[in-house]
């Protein structure tokens, strides 16, 4: 695959940068980004993000010494071409490929992965805990964090910066890559060449030493200076609130200039106390479908390069669109309904919603933690805020859905996107923890739709009930089943499927079709099973827990969630609460970080598909006959 590059296929690392002419760091550039879109259109993944920070990485590593010297990236998104340009060229081909190189980074993966993570806003955090620990152990080798302007929206970002500019240390540098023009529009060769000497020896070290000799002066003549500076820099920069903060603030930076950004990088590497590099990057650059589309491109499925074509396979809606179609109707019948979500307004299916209900519609920004609070301040006004979250993002809110929702039993609904394995994305983005930490909450009613009518079902009734409500679906293709009007559920209600003899499945959510095709080559084989649709995991339907306790000696609980305090260990909560002795097995997610990898492959690892059930089904039925 690398022979068609001839630049990249002779690469060996890092070193190999620094021998390079201007005109091969380009050429290197374009053979970076074609790579990136050569592997993408095939595996999928974030694109935009990876193709926007090709020069800046090629000048961090011209710069700086990684792994000596710690580059930590948010994310991950904007990490395919440090992955290339370290050490890993030679695997790329294989990225979100089950058993490849994953799609962000990861400390296991590689020396020059410094911090994993797929949640935005931790790079500034994590990389001043690293500063502040080779200050201890007296190691001058420098560190970087790299973040993004949207994660600049979480609260997470701000704490880091507040406690850095507190604490002050050298060689500490954050670059915020802004590739929306969200905070200044500064950017071109005038604001370049102030940039170049603002950031240059002699205006730095004339800055320190006017302010040391102001300091025998006492306080007045060093906020006249500081004003002066804050008033010039306003002027032609948005760094006033950064330097408030501690930093010293340098740019904007044309970030795809990468003799720019390297003169930049190496005059503040020695500026005294914390920097912020600002870097305006375009998103997509160097693939024209994405720079025309950047909001589409961040994430996608394989690809026609020339076309820019999504390669979709024939499939029904997706749950996420059956969810979107779903909230614009309830919209339509009660306008007390106001939907949050932050940052996935195109991941979560609310296009539609936006355009119809504007003022009825908040993206508050990759703020999960706001989100929760600002839907319980709603729902304290008569509203029926629905808070439109991915599982794994919903984490972060964890302390405000028992605090600020669930103590107050305020009516919110927490609709849960990408419940379960989600697949390439991997363990940062398995959904698989959601009905363990909701199921402890008080007042909190959990529920996981079978099918797209369950789920409008479910929607329906979260709204209608003013309690606090989650209702929680996977990633992917539904089953196909047509929908109609919304039907009210009764709250803890289960739904038996089919009667067996001596076994009974309890699935809930997306097993329960796997559990019914399971059972129904099961019966061709006189394998009576039934199964049973526990759609609520709390409340549990008790009531009918206890007939089919009468009617069943072996329980199989399956769930796309941990084994561990999930919907299973709700089942032998109650058979343990009331003395009945039964034996049941619970089948889902192990008690383990699940790599990434094709959804349904993942699945079928686990054993929560048709097949995985029918295996487990026959064991059971075969160790009950020898006694066992």
């Amino acid at each position: 695959m690398l022979e068609k590059y001839e630049l990249l296929s002779r690469y060996k690392g890092p070193e190999d940068l620094k021998e390079l002419s201007e005109e091969d760091l380009k050429r290197l550039a374009q053979e970076v980004r074609d790579y990136i879109i050569e592997v993408t259109s095939k595996n999928g993944g974030h694109v935009g993000p990876g193709l926007g920070v090709v020069e800046l990485t090629i000048a961090l590593l011209r710069v700086f010494s990684p792994p000596a010297d710690t580059v930590v990236w948010d994310i991950g998104h904007q990490g395919y071409p440090w992955k290339i340009l370290t050490d890993r060229k030679d695997l790329f081909h294989t990225l979100r490929q089950h058993g490849g190189i994953a799609g962000f980074l990861r400390r296991e993966e590689s020396p020059y992965d410094a911090f994993g993570a797929g949640h935005s806003s931790t790079s500034i955090s994590a990389a001043l805990g690293f500063r502040v620990a080779k200050d201890m152990k007296g190691d001058d080798s420098h560190v970087i964090a790299v973040i993004g302007d949207g994660a600049m929206t979480a609260g997470m970002a701000f704490e880091a910066l507040n406690n850095a500019g507190h604490l002050r240390p050298n060689r500490f540098i954050v670059i915020l890559n802004d590739n929306e023009m969200s905070i200044s529009p500064n950017v071109g060769a005038i604001s370049t060449y102030l940039n170049r000497i603002i950031s240059g020896h002699f205006v730095q070290e004339s800055r320190q030493r006017i302010k040391s000799l102001l300091k025998h002066f006492g306080e007045t003549p060093l906020r006249f200076m500081k004003l002066t500076e804050e008033f010039l820099k306003g002027l032609i920069s948005p760094g006033v609130l950064f330097e408030e903060l501690g930093f010293n603030y340098i740019g904007v930076v044309d970030g795809h200039n990468i003799a720019a950004l390297e003169k930049t990088l190496k005059n503040v590497k020695d500026i005294e106390g914390p920097v912020l590099l600002h870097v305006a990057t375009k998103k997509g650059k160097g693939y024209p479908h994405a720079e025309e589309d950047p909001v589409k491109w961040h994430g996608v499925a394989p690809y026609k390069v020339e076309s820019g074509e999504i390669i979709k396979k024939p499939s029904p809606p997706s749950w996420t669109s059956v969810f979107g179609k779903a909230v614009v109707e309830l919209a339509e019948m009660d306008d007390r309904i106001v939907v949050i979500t932050p940052a996935m307004r195109e991941g979560s299916g609310l296009v539609e919603f936006s355009k119809r209900f504007p003022d009825r519609f908040f993206d508050v920004g990759i703020a999960e933690q706001h989100a929760a609070t600002f839907a319980g301040g709603l729902a304290c006004e008569g509203m029926r805020p629905i808070a439109s979250y991915y599982s794994t993002f919903l984490q972060r809110a964890y302390d405000q859905v028992i605090h600020d929702i669930a103590l107050q039993k305020l009516p919110v609904t927490f609709a849960i996107d990408r419940g379960g394995l989600v697949g390439d994305d991997g363990p940062t983005h398995h959904g698989v923890f959601d009905l363990s930490y909701l199921r402890c909450v008080p007042n909190m009613v959990v529920s996981a739709p079978k099918d797209e009518q369950e789920l409008r079902n479910l929607l329906y009734t979260a709204v209608k009930s003013g309690l606090p409500f989650s209702v929680r679906y996977p990633r992917g293709a539904a089953y196909g089943v047509p929908t109609e009007d919304f039907q009210e559920i009764e709250i803890g209600s289960w739904e038996e499927l089919l009667e067996g003899e001596e076994l009974v499945i309890l699935a809930t959510g997306y097993p329960v079709y796997q559990a019914l095709r399971a059972a129904e080559r099961l019966y061709k084989e006189g394998i009576r099973v039934g199964v049973v649709n526990a759609r609520f995991i709390k409340p549990m339907d008790e009531k009918l827990l206890e007939e089919l306790t009468a009617r069943y000696d072996l329980f199989l609980t399956v769930e796309d969630n941990t084994v561990v305090g999930g919907f299973g260990t709700g089942v032998l909560e109650f058979f343990a609460r009331k003395g009945v002795a039964k034996r049941v097995v619970n089948l889902g997610v192990p008690d383990r970080f699940i790599e990434h990898g094709n959804q349904n492959l993942l699945r079928s690892m686990v054993g929560i598909d048709s097949e995985g059930i029918e295996r487990v089904v026959k064991d059971l039925l075969a160790k009950k006959a020898i006694g066992y």
